[in-house]
């Protein structure tokens, strides 16, 4: 946020001046069961935590409020939802989720006659920490393609550039990946979104370095005041799908090549 509140705080605030959110959504289903069907864009698929757990309370604990909170504010805030007794009303259905996007970029490789890793990994962490395993990765493997899901985090300069989370990861690959000619590295946002603009992420290789830097400068030097969106623009390397109207946080898919005539 702009004031500096991490996400736990963020929601902690959020769950307390929302009229619907932590469960009191299912004050408007005093008399009757309910489903609630969710698409979910975090970690675990929690019902709890998607929207801020519009059906369903978090039993977990809160993280503190800020002390900087405005009055405004503090007299707006709810007690925590208490429901525990009509949570059995509640159905919840899971409609998407990260995994769904996984597979559907499974079956799409397979089809197109890729070896695809069964193992898929996680996407977390650090942007950059998340490229370097992400490579490290590709490097140990056989050739084929391994998929990854989930949303990494980036911390931002005080004045950054273009760009979002997935491309400063492909930004961060394309460095290891420089001079290399078997690997290819996609990163973008599964709702065709990331960050910014209208660009969803990008496919990068190891010609991504030598095309950007001849427009754009130094690759590290755009990687660390996060403007990985001009220089990827520069290497002709963003990915633009249009909104897709669903978010399952990101998607990142490594193809490694076998060598020609093996």
């Amino acid at each position: 946020s702009a004031a500096g509140l991490d996400i736990g705080s963020l929601n902690a605030l959020r769950r307390r001046l929302s009229c619907v959110k932590d469960g009191r959504l299912l004050a408007d289903f005093a008399h009757c069961r309910a489903e609630g069907y969710f698409i979910s864009d975090v970690p675990g698929d929690d019902p709890a935590v998607v929207g801020s757990g519009l059906l369903v309370p978090d039993h977990g604990a809160l993280a503190p409020l800020p002390d900087e909170l405005p009055d405004w504010a503090r007299v707006h805030l709810h007690d925590t939802a208490d429901v525990d007794a009509q949570e059995d009303r509640v159905d919840t259905v899971l409609v998407a989720r990260n995994a769904d996007a996984r597979a559907a970029a499974r079956e799409a490789a397979v089809g197109l006659g890729y070896a695809v890793f069964a193992d898929d990994g996680d996407l977390d962490g650090d942007a950059v920490e998340a490229a370097h395993a992400l490579v490290a990765q590709l490097v140990a493997d056989a050739p084929g393609l391994r998929i990854w899901g989930g949303e990494t985090t980036v911390q931002l300069p005080e004045a950054p550039g273009r760009g979002g989370r997935n491309q400063h990861l492909a930004l961060a690959a394309a460095l290891e990946l420089a001079g290399r000619n078997d690997m290819l590295l996609l990163a973008a946002g599964t709702d065709g979104t990331d960050g910014p603009g209208e660009d969803a992420g990008a496919l990068v290789d190891g010609g991504t370095v030598r095309r950007g830097e001849l427009h754009a400068g130094a690759a590290a030097t755009c990687l660390a005041r996060a403007d990985a969106g001009t220089f990827l623009a520069a290497a002709g390397d963003l990915l633009q799908t249009g909104p897709t109207g669903t978010n399952v946080m990101d998607l990142a898919l490594g193809l490694r090549l076998a060598p020609e005539g093996g």
